[in-house]
């Protein structure tokens, strides 16, 4: 059986303004001011404060992880290898290390195109070739930084 799970929404008071002007306290070490902001405005300003308390929570978390392993036990011990301690290091910051590597490559292909009969005396097809030939990388971890065509044969 599946259950579904409802989110009740609340709708806003009748007097509620998003745009009404709010004087607050604004203590700052010594210094207190009395700004005036629209409701929105703040609003927004708790939002992004929960933000950062939530972000300052998980890294507070992370760096308790990485001093639960600084013991005589863990990264302490004279037997303990020093990729060992990178590993577990970047396990608990989530990293993956990589190393760029530079390439080339030769590569070998054939194709086809279309072209109109009346345009056929008059084109070039090595620039033909160039202009619409597209190498490329569909991932995130390779990037394709040139290419050049050395040839193009009709067949």
């Amino acid at each position: 059986m599946e259950s579904t799970e409802t989110t009740q929404v609340q709708e806003a008071p009748i007097h509620y303004n998003p745009n009404q002007l709010v004087t607050y306290k604004v203590i700052n070490g010594d210094t207190v001011s009395y700004p005036t902001d629209k409701v929105v405005d703040l609003e927004w300003t708790l939002e992004k404060a929960r933000r950062s308390e939530d972000k300052a929570k998980e890294l507070q978390s992370t760096i308790n992880r990485i001093l639960d392993e600084m013991t005589e036990d863990s990264w302490y011990n004279p037997n303990t290898e020093a990729a060992e301690i990178l590993n577990d290091l970047c396990t608990i910051l989530q990293f993956s290390p990589v190393k760029t590597i530079e390439f080339t490559a030769s590569i070998s292909l054939t194709g086809s195109i279309e072209i109109p009969l009346s345009d056929y005396q008059d084109i070039d097809l090595s620039d033909y070739v160039f202009e619409n030939l597209s190498i490329d990388s569909y991932t995130g971890t390779m990037d394709v930084n040139g290419w050049d065509i050395d040839s193009v044969d009709e067949c």
